[in-house]
């Protein structure tokens, strides 16, 4: 049984209309057909075109078609490629974004840990603060307690404590040894000073500005220093203070307290101040750290023999 190909015109002639037989007298004639639409000569032209030709035509149609099948499943191909490399670059962008919260959550923790450490000693420090605070009042009050006097006064400022003793109490007139008085005096200062290690201590000498000239003190400056370091090596020889706290000073006359005019202004000027400082605060780690003194002491001072070889000996 062969198949039929659609492209192929039917074959052979047309059948040809009928002729409508002749009516009869007294009956309708019968109604003539529409003529179709196709003109009789593009019948024939459609009519005759070799079968060949339906066969091109039916092969560029389906061609055609496979073309428009093949660019579409290209484009279609394009764009699933298009949204791959959105897909990785939206992978690689994510891969980023986790790398940096990653780093970002890190840095944070580090920083939570630092704020913790800082803080722990902060509240450190202000514990050591309100323990001097309370320290020093304390010292304050023991001061005022041992050492009442109307010759003696304590004052306190930005933490220093100074305590002025007028220099009838430790000297006779324009001189630089201490009386029993005032080694009693000194005395009570060390007890009460012996409570209290970690406070440097400053002996300071004053004078009123009445000129001396003597043998041994040429000026008030020498007065004044010899008088601050009699204080001194008393409160290390004699009343027990360890030397690294302490520290001699000569004002001369040049830190009055009072109007030198008056002899009452100045017998105030003329005095030894010894001035409590302040406690020194460091943080945790620099107060465990060796100071460079103790990691490189320094070598001993050459004497004065070696550094100069001229000079004559002490027993010269």
């Amino acid at each position: 049984m062969s198949s039929k190909n659609p492209f192929h015109p039917p074959t052979g002639k047309p059948k040809a209309n009928p002729v409508p037989p002749a009516s009869q007298p007294g009956e309708a004639p019968e109604p003539t057909p529409a003529p179709s639409p196709v003109e009789p000569a593009s019948r024939r032209e459609i009519e005759t075109v070799p079968a060949s030709m339906w066969t091109i035509a039916g092969y560029l149609v389906l061609l055609t078609l496979l073309g428009l099948v093949g660019y579409s499943l290209l484009e279609q191909k394009r764009a699933n490629d298009g949204m791959m490399h959105r897909l990785a670059e939206r992978d690689q962008e994510l891969g980023a974004a986790r790398r940096h919260t990653f780093q970002t959550e890190t840095a944070l923790t580090t920083a939570q840990q630092t704020i913790a450490e800082l803080q722990a000693e902060a509240d450190e420090l202000k514990r050591a603060k309100e323990a001097a605070t309370s320290a020093q009042q304390d010292l304050e009050s023991q001061m005022r307690d041992a050492l009442a006097s109307r010759d003696i006064t304590i004052s306190e400022l930005q933490g220093k404590l100074t305590l002025s003793i007028l220099d009838r109490i430790l000297f006779d007139s324009g001189q630089a040894v201490i009386k029993p008085e005032g080694q009693e005096v000194l005395r009570k200062l060390a007890a009460v000073l012996d409570q209290f290690p970690n406070r440097q201590i400053h002996v300071t000498g004053h004078t009123d500005n009445v000129p001396i000239h003597t043998t041994q003190f040429p000026s008030n400056w020498e007065l004044s220093a010899a008088r601050a370091l009699a204080a001194l090596r008393f409160l290390v020889e004699e009343a027990g203070v360890h030397p690294t706290r302490l520290a001699a000073v000569a004002h001369g006359e040049f830190q009055p307290v009072a109007d030198n005019a008056s002899p009452e202004g100045r017998a105030k000027n003329r005095r030894i101040a010894i001035v409590v400082l302040p406690e020194v605060f460091k943080s945790p780690e620099a107060a465990t750290a060796p100071s460079p003194e103790e990691e490189s002491p320094a070598p001993p001072p050459a004497s004065d023999t070696e550094s100069d070889p001229a000079a004559p000996s002490p027993d010269s």
